[in-house]
């Protein structure tokens, strides 16, 4: 029982998983100098702007996303059917005999009529900045990256998460990227506090929601 109370008691699944932060990788072993100023591993353009590139780099996100959705639909169902007997209530050399007690004539109908009409409409819209740093670079130079911001306000707690898959050449002046440049992109904003747990349901109300039938 207690097992029972404590699974509905737990709070939502985190869709972030991966981790949000990563240091740099640890300087590579000296190695023979050709002779040439380039270097392959720690290389910077002279003159070009300071872009994230390696692990442990970090890079501003730009939080503009804008989802919408709606949904509608309407079905209806018309079901008529009758059917009708008939008799003279005769009996043989008994005429009119079963007249006297009932109605040799029977008739019935059926009806069946059903409308349904449902609709959805859902739209979210997140705006912010959130810093995140390379965690991964991959193969074709992709650069997978994670931040998380916690804010804390009166015993209210706030915390943005974000993480993804940034093409180098999306990143803007400033080192800024937006977020709908972001290949699977996975944000999420979580709170702990009152203001949250005013807009949790409680864990015996939850009980009694998966355990009626209606």
């Amino acid at each position: 029982m207690a097992a029972l109370l404590s699974a509905c008691a737990s709070m939502q699944p985190q869709i972030v998983s991966a981790p949000t932060t990563a240091r740099p990788l640890p300087p590579v072993a000296t190695q023979q100098n050709p002779g040439a100023i380039f270097q392959t591993t720690s290389s910077r353009m002279l003159f070009e702007e300071r872009v994230a590139r390696y692990v442990g780099d970090t890079l501003t996100i730009q939080i503009e996303e804008n989802l919408s959705a709606s949904n509608s639909s309407t079905s209806s169902a018309n079901r008529d059917g009758s059917a009708k007997v008939g008799g003279s209530g005769d009996l043989p050399y008994f005429p009119g005999a079963l007249s006297k007690f009932f109605d040799a004539n029977a008739s019935m109908s059926s009806g069946n009529t059903f409308a349904g009409k449902g609709a959805t409409n859902n739209s979210n819209t997140l705006r912010g900045i959130l810093a995140v740093t390379v965690i991964e670079v991959l193969p074709n130079g992709n650069l997978i990256v994670g931040g998380e911001k916690q804010i804390a306000v009166n015993g209210y707690q706030n915390a943005w998460r974000f993480t993804g898959v940034v093409n180098p050449f999306d990143i803007k002046a400033g080192n800024i990227v937006s977020s709908t440049r972001v290949a699977d992109a996975r944000i999420e904003q979580v709170g702990q506090g009152a203001i949250a747990d005013a807009n949790t349901v409680g864990w015996l109300q939850r009980l009694f929601l998966n355990v009626m039938p209606f």
